[in-house]
């Protein structure tokens, strides 16, 4: 994700969270007042902030480590196949 998305982002949720704490908070007779929204809303935008980063280093390492067992497997099998070809063909390795 670029800055520029990350920023936008962050920016548009925070507004829509206090638009929506404005509208919905009189719903529940609670007071909606602009000041009190703002702060909530830098509050909930650090929480979403915190969580998103942690959720995306959750799944890296989760691709990391998917990632490692394939490439470890492929190794010994890719070395055993070449042997069996040079069995086959005579090949002995050696540079002529």
């Amino acid at each position: 994700m670029s800055l520029v998305e990350a920023v936008t982002n962050v920016a548009v949720g925070y507004g829509v969270a206090v638009l929506t704490q404005l509208i919905v908070f009189p719903w529940f007779g609670l007071p909606a007042r602009v000041s009190d929204a703002l702060a909530i809303g830098v509050i909930f935008t650090a929480v979403s902030t915190a969580r998103s980063y942690a959720l995306r280093r959750v799944f890296e390492a989760i691709r990391v480590r998917r990632a490692k067992p394939r490439h470890a497997k492929a190794t010994p099998r890719l070395a055993a196949a070449k042997q069996s070809l040079r069995r086959v063909s005579g090949d002995t390795g050696a540079i002529m």
